[in-house]
C-alpha cells in the first residue's frame, strides 16, 4: 500500500496520571501513535519516563508546557501564590491583559525542560502547552526566548494548535474552541519561524470531554481535510484515582483509547492512505 500524506498523531498528558500514561505506551508499542507531549511539573511523569526510552525512534516525544494543572517545580508567587497553578480560566485574562510576569513564567519553563531532560535523557522533539498555553500574549514569546537561547531552533519544533478557517467550519465536533484557539494563536506561527523554529501547518482534534459523540466519529473527523504538514491532537488514557482527582476528561480518555487500539482505526488510516509519523 502507497501512502499519499503524513500525520503526526500527538497524545497529550503523558505523565498526568500513572493510566494515561500506561495507556500512551501501550499504544506506541502498537504503532497507534506518533508523539507524546510530557507534563514533567507532575509527579507522574518522574514515576512514568522510562517508559518512553524504548520508544525512542518511534515516536516523537516533547514538552507538554503546563501551567494549568497541579504545582510548579519552584515557587512561583505571582502565578501561583497559593503553590498551585491557576485554572485556565485564572489565567487567560491574566495574559490577554499583560498582567503575567515574563522572568517568573520563563524560569518555570526552563524547570519543566531541566525535568524532562532529566527523566528522558534528551532535549524535547517539539514543545506544545496544556491548555495551548505556550501560544498566549506573555508566555510564547518567554518560551521562544528561552528555547532560542538553548540552541533549540531548528532542533525542536513546535506545535500551532491553528488550522485553516475554511477546514475548521467543515469539522463540526469542536469548532468553536477550534476557532477560539486559532484566534489566540493569531501571529505564534510567524514568530517561531522568524526566529527559527519549524512548526506543523494544520491540526485537529478538538473534541467534548465527554462521551456525548463517540470517538470514531471525533478521529474520523480529525483525520478529515487535513493541512500539508499535519497534527492530530488526541487524549487517551486509562481512568484511576489520580486522573479523577485532576482533570475532567475522564470516560472519553477511555473510549479514545480502546478506539485508538481498534481494528476500525487502522481501517480509518488505510482507506485514507494516511502514515502516523513524528516529524512535521
Amino acid at each position: 500500500m502507497s501512502f499519499s500524506r503524513n500525520v503526526i498523531l500527538c497524545a497529550d498528558d503523558f505523565g498526568l496520571a500513572e493510566g494515561v500514561s500506561r495507556g500512551i505506551v501501550e499504544l506506541s508499542e502498537m504503532g497507534r501513535l506518533s508523539a507524546t507531549g510530557a507534563m514533567t511539573n507532575m509527579p507522574g511523569w518522574r514515576r512514568a519516563a522510562g517508559s518512553l526510552k524504548p520508544l525512542r525512534g518511534r515516536i516523537a516525544v516533547g514538552l507538554h508546557l503546563n501551567l494549568t494543572t497541579g504545582s510548579p517545580l519552584a515557587p512561583m508567587p505571582q502565578l501561583a501564590p497559593s503553590g498551585m497553578l491557576p485554572t485556565l480560566g485564572d489565567l487567560l485574562p491574566k495574559a490577554l491583559k499583560r498582567q503575567l510576569s515574563a522572568d517568573e513564567i520563563a524560569r518555570e519553563i526552563e524547570r519543566q525542560l531541566d525535568a524532562f531532560i532529566d527523566g528522558h535523557g534528551a532535549a524535547p522533539a517539539f514543545v506544545d502547552g496544556h491548555q495551548h498555553v505556550h501560544v498566549l500574549p506573555g508566555i510564547r514569546p518567554a518560551l521562544i526566548e528561552v528555547l532560542r537561547k538553548r540552541g533549540y531552533a531548528g532542533r525542536v519544533w513546535l506545535r500551532d494548535p491553528s488550522d485553516r478557517v475554511a477546514a475548521i467550519l467543515r469539522r463540526p465536533i469542536g469548532r468553536s474552541k477550534a476557532l477560539v484557539v486559532k484566534s489566540l494563536s493569531r501571529g505564534f506561527a510567524r514568530g517561531a519561524h522568524a526566529a527559527g523554529f519549524q512548526t506543523n501547518k494544520g491540526f485537529s482534534g478538538f473534541a467534548p470531554l465527554d462521551l456525548s459523540v463517540p470517538a470514531a466519529r471525533v478521529f474520523e473527523e480529525a483525520f478529515s481535510r487535513l493541512g500539508p504538514h499535519p497534527v492530530v491532537m488526541c487524549h487517551p488514557g486509562y481512568v484511576d484515582d489520580e486522573l479523577r482527582a485532576l482533570d475532567p476528561a475522564v470516560e472519553s480518555r477511555v473510549a479514545e483509547l480502546d478506539y485508538l487500539k481498534s481494528d476500525a482505526f487502522g481501517e480509518l488510516l488505510a482507506d485514507r492512505r494516511l502514515k502516523l509519523a513524528p516529524v512535521p
